[in-house]
């Protein structure tokens, strides 16, 4: 019983513990700028990355559909070389170039490392793990964000 205990809780502490760490961090020091900004939400599937399948079977499984039409395109890796994860911002990188720090209201800290076609101006785009999550988020107008630049 114990054993089963442990296999129940060990998962839930590790996610907690996951949740704790913020492994982005804005520099100590230094005073942030505050903009205006169009946020919406976004994940790695096609609906939100411009990309299907390729059915085929030749060459790469998977070919964008956007501005970059049957090209490979290897889904989850940003315009900085970085796989998307918790934290990846998407932005206007004449606005707000690669590296630069942004805390969002209800999405915590991030980093700018891709851009999008339809990203321009002061827009910015948070990368969710899923559809569903980057939908409930959806798209926030006049959201306050603090910005340091690198």
């Amino acid at each position: 019983m114990p054993a089963v205990i442990a296999g129940l809780c060990l998962p839930v502490l590790v996610w907690w513990a996951g949740c704790l760490t913020d492994r982005i961090r804005p520099p100590s020091g230094r005073t942030p700028v505050v903009m205006t900004m169009e946020v919406t939400g976004y994940c790695n599937c096609g609906i939100c990355c411009s990309w299907e399948r390729s059915w085929f079977g030749l060459g790469s499984p998977v070919i964008s559909s956007g501005p970059n039409k049957g090209k490979p395109k290897d889904v989850g890796l940003t315009a900085s070389g970085a796989r998307a994860s918790r934290g990846t911002l998407a932005a206007d990188t004449s606005v707000l170039p690669f590296g630069t720090i942004v805390e969002v209201p209800g999405y915590g800290y991030g980093r700018v490392e891709d851009r999008g076609g339809a990203i321009k101006g002061n827009r910015l785009d948070l990368w969710f793990p899923s559809h569903g999550e980057a939908q409930r988020w959806g798209r926030q107008k006049n959201v306050r964000v603090r910005v340091w630049k690198p």
